[in-house]
């Protein structure tokens, strides 16, 4: 093998495990313990001294039964075992109810229903360098028992890892917000983001056997040291953005209102007066408090 290659990561599979009804062998356990008493109580209850093969077959037939016992287990809803055999994965058991394994083979159970998580705050600096807290919900669930369990060291611990990662990959290639609404953002594109999220997750948490059913964040918020001056600065992009659009619907309603005198042949204006017709409507129409006309009694000039 080349220096610069590394060997591929030997990943467990998740298959079935041969494993029988609990039921069947709690019957045959019963049965051979049973069995095993019969004839006990007839070997010591027989004339003379107790005949050593009725004698033998009574112990061999209830330690039999008694042993089978230690092969049962119970598998509750969404819920799965293991099994190993001193050590080697030989299958999963995702059949519910009592169920039996040979006794000398390992069930481990692992619970495969949904889980919802809801991260710990984290602080993030956004796509433009701004320090901004965010927390993520995540519902996931295990799909590969094997890899779950024997591919990584703690598929708990890893998936509260690998949320935290990739919120902060999430947070830093987005800006918070966008008073112009022209790229996406963490704040102004929930659904996208959460979408993205998601699939990092899946991606993510694939080699331990565990997929990403919903996820969304849950909080977003600038970090306090900025919080204040951040407020200010949304308060004056807002008020700039209100005042470009006031002038732009300004100037149209006087553009319309020259043209419409013009067209009609209401009044002829010299540039003179247009320019101040044009600076009296636009005081109209931008000012922020009631304007007082005044009226020209006299001549026009």
């Amino acid at each position: 093998m080349p220096p610069h290659e590394t060997p591929a990561l030997n990943r467990s599979r998740e298959y079935a495990a041969t494993t029988q009804s609990g039921y069947v062998m709690l019957l045959v356990s019963l049965a051979l313990v049973a069995l095993g008493a019969w004839l006990f109580i007839g070997a010591v209850e027989g004339e003379g001294p107790p005949a050593g093969l009725p004698l033998i077959a009574a112990l061999v037939s209830g330690f039999i039964g008694l042993f089978i016992l230690t092969g049962f287990y119970m598998i509750n809803p969404n819920e799965a075992a293991a099994i190993q055999l001193f050590g080697a994965y030989k299958g999963t058991d995702r059949n519910e109810g009592l169920r039996w394994v040979l006794p000398w083979l390992a069930r481990k159970k692992i619970a495969v229903r949904a889980n919802n998580v809801i991260s710990e705050k984290i602080k993030v600096n956004d796509a433009r360098g701004n320090p901004i807290e965010m927390a993520a919900q995540v519902v996931w669930r295990v799909t590969d028992t094997a890899q779950a369990l024997f591919d990584v060291d703690d598929y708990r611990e890893f998936v509260t890892a690998q949320i935290e990662a990739a919120v902060r990959s999430i947070g830093s290639r987005y800006p918070y917000d966008d008073i112009e609404h022209l790229e996406v953002t963490l704040r102004g594109n929930h659904e996208e983001v959460g979408a993205e999220l998601r699939l990092a997750l899946i991606e993510r948490l694939q080699v331990a056997g565990i997929t990403v059913d919903e996820c969304g964040l849950t909080h977003l918020a600038y970090a306090p040291e900025i919080a204040g001056a951040m407020l200010r600065r949304q308060q004056a992009e807002a008020v700039i953005a209100a005042r470009a659009k006031l002038v732009e619907g300004a100037v149209s309603m006087v553009e319309l209102a020259l043209t419409q005198l013009s067209e009609k042949d209401v009044v002829h204006l010299d540039d003179e007066r247009r320019a101040a017709m044009v600076s009296n409507l636009m005081v109209v129409l931008c000012s922020e408090r009631d304007t007082t006309p005044v009226v020209n009694a006299g001549s026009l000039y």
